[in-house]
């Protein structure tokens, strides 16, 4: 079986689960996230592009309901013993399988917890689900009851986010000789992603990110490649992945002379960055992180060129996301706990005079001060 995971560690897991599901009085659980069957089972696919749901029980036993084409996946890659094939065909309706397999399971009638914050929940399938479940159980919304026990990481589970740590910056090693003026914005992806490759990891569960000249103030990726100038920038968010675990980096390198402005919003990163140290720990917030970036930039006339986000929760994580659902934003109040890992990004983009400034890295919480997973620093990169 190709799992990542000794089998106590899937036991522990779900006995975690359990216990919740007993806290709020679930009978069952339908999860339709990826990263949570992958965490509780390790079933790796990418079929939840289809409908496909792990029941769980509140005695611990759990059912499949997926594909055929997944049926081996599942028999491969998870501790899962029960798996119920839906069949393809015109017209199918694979909640309607699911209600019969529930009312196989003794679910009639139960309190059943529905993952509904996911993508692999379709508007679609959520209206035909509520449509076929409505009469048969009392329906409630736990999207987040896995992804909050998911926030912290196993001993086990921390050795993959190590490793993705490392792979992202053999990563940013890779990258750095091919950032210069004639420089190919396809040759540095290809030898960022290769790196990761060709040091085991995975694919991430969103593209890198990367754009130079004015589409360095861009957040997202997007297609299409240029090539450097003699005085430019580039920025680059991009993650290692192993066993799907990620860890997160993001940078802006100046190619030539770097402006006064450059210099400026760099600084105000830096800066903030340094202060965020001293409140990632136990005791805050992830809305004390934010308001710490908020308050430092917003202090040097930033406002308007900061963003309403400034890091996440990271982990095992499928497309087209690595992001967690907990994020650095005002009032968030999950509590900071030793054993997450985080990324802090600082993201400052002005357009007015087309400049970007942005740096981060992943960390590991600890009882006291967070541990940076980089080898290399926060200084700026001046290629």
């Amino acid at each position: 079986m190709a799992l990542h995971f000794e089998r106590s560690e899937f036991d522990e897991r779900l006995a975690r689960l359990l216990d919740r599901m007993r806290e709020e009085k679930l009978d069952a659980m339908l999860l339709f996230a990826q990263e949570s069957m992958y965490w509780l089972t390790g079933y790796d696919t990418f079929g939840y592009c289809f409908f496909q749901t792990l029941v769980v029980k509140a005695d611990g036993t759990m059912t499949l309901l997926t594909r055929s084409a997944d049926l081996r996946q599942a028999r491969q890659t998870s501790v899962i013993d029960n798996v119920v094939v839906w069949v393809d065909r015109v017209n199918a309706d694979p909640t309607l399988d699911l209600k019969n397999l529930l009312d196989d399971m003794d679910l009639l009638g139960a309190r059943i917890g529905v993952e509904y914050d996911t993508h692999g929940m379709t508007g679609r399938v959520a209206r035909l689900l509520d449509n076929q479940l409505s009469s048969f159980g009392q329906i409630t919304d736990a999207s987040y009851l896995v992804s909050g026990l998911r926030l912290t990481k196993s001993p086990a589970e921390i050795a993959h986010v190590r490793r993705a740590a490392e792979l992202a910056d053999d990563a940013l090693d890779a990258a750095l000789p091919l950032i210069k003026a004639g420089g190919s914005e396809a040759d540095i992806l290809a030898a960022m992603q290769g790196a990761v490759f060709s040091g085991g990891g995975d694919y991430p569960a969103n593209e890198f990110i990367i754009g130079s000249g004015a589409d360095a103030l861009l957040c997202r990726y997007k297609a299409g490649r240029r090539t450097l100038d003699v005085n430019d920038q580039l920025t680059l968010e991009w993650a290692g992945a192993s066993a799907h675990y990620h860890a997160a980096m993001m940078r802006t390198v100046v190619i030539g002379e770097p402006t006064p402005r450059h210099r400026e919003l760099y600084r105000a990163c830096a800066e903030t960055i340094a202060a965020i140290e001293s409140v990632l720990k136990p005791g805050h917030t992830f809305g004390d992180v934010f308001d710490t970036h908020a308050r430092i930039l917003d202090e040097r006339g930033l406002t308007r060129h900061r963003l309403n986000a400034c890091g996440y929760s990271l982990g095992a994580r499928f497309s087209p996301s690595w992001m967690e659902h907990q994020m650095f934003h005002v009032g968030n109040p999950q509590p900071i706990l030793p054993d997450m890992s985080l990324f802090v990004h600082m993201i400052i983009m002005d357009s007015e005079s087309g400049t970007a400034m942005t740096l981060g890295h992943t960390y590991l919480t600890t009882e006291d001060a967070p541990q940076a997973l980089s080898r290399h620093g926060l200084e700026l990169i001046i290629s």
